[in-house]
């Protein structure tokens, strides 16, 4: 299951944070090159605890451990978005 954190239309245009119900993002995360991601912000980096943040929103502990921050850049091509996706969802069913 794939939940978008967050409000789905009030949020930077550039930022998306999403889980993957019952997987622990770290885990996945771990086997994918070829692109940045992380399970955190940026001030949490290598911590393998529930995002402050997330914790603040309510989300339940299977949800938040899920959670991946993906953002854009100004030179991130259609290819590029579609490619980590493909990754993404490639990592997240072998974990």
């Amino acid at each position: 299951e794939l939940v978008l954190n967050g409000h789905p239309e009030e949020r930077l245009p550039n930022t998306l944070n999403l889980s993957f119900v019952g997987k622990e993002a770290s885990v996945a995360l771990g086997g994918i090159t070829g692109f940045a991601a992380s399970t955190g912000s940026a001030c949490h980096t290598g911590e393998r605890e529930v995002s402050p943040v997330l914790a603040a929103m309510g989300l339940d502990v299977g949800v938040a451990m899920g959670a991946v921050r993906l953002s854009l850049g100004r030179t991130t091509t259609e290819r590029e978005v579609d490619r980590a996706a493909s990754l993404l969802l490639d990592a997240f069913h072998s974990a």
